[in-house]
This record gives C-alpha cells, structure tokens and sequence, in this order.
C-alpha cells in the first residue's frame, strides 16, 4: 500500500485516510466518518437525507468532499 494512503482504525471501525505531504494535510473519508459517528445502518442515505435537509450542505458537496 502506497504510504500516503492508509486505513485507520477509530473506536474499532476503519476510516480511509490520504496524507498530502506537499500541503501537509490529512484527507479522510466522509462516508467513514459519519459511520462511524453516527453508527448508521445504511450510511449512503444517511448522507442523503442530510444533504436534503441542509441546501448550503448540498451544493458545496462535491467541491470539497468529492466520494472516494
């Protein structure tokens, strides 16, 4: 595995992590995250209806938290 590339375990649960040297950065997984958060059964429509309830939220989504 590619060094900057990496899994991460967080209360048991993996969560895909990028490290950018260059900007010094970490990038992770919001589709990990909120599993992880909020222990949801179906995690894509977790973020779904999130993003119906939260307009801002919605149009700003694939600028910065584009899927993995």
């Amino acid at each position: 595995m590619n060094e900057n590339f990496a899994i991460q375990l967080f209360e048991g649960k993996k969560v895909r992590i990028v490290w950018d040297a260059e900007q010094e950065k970490y990038y992770f997984s919001v589709t990990d995250i909120v599993q992880v958060l909020t222990d949801s059964a179906d995690v894509k429509q977790y973020i779904k209806r999130m993003r119906s309830r939260d307009s801002e939220l919605n149009s700003k989504w694939v600028q910065f938290v584009p899927l993995l």
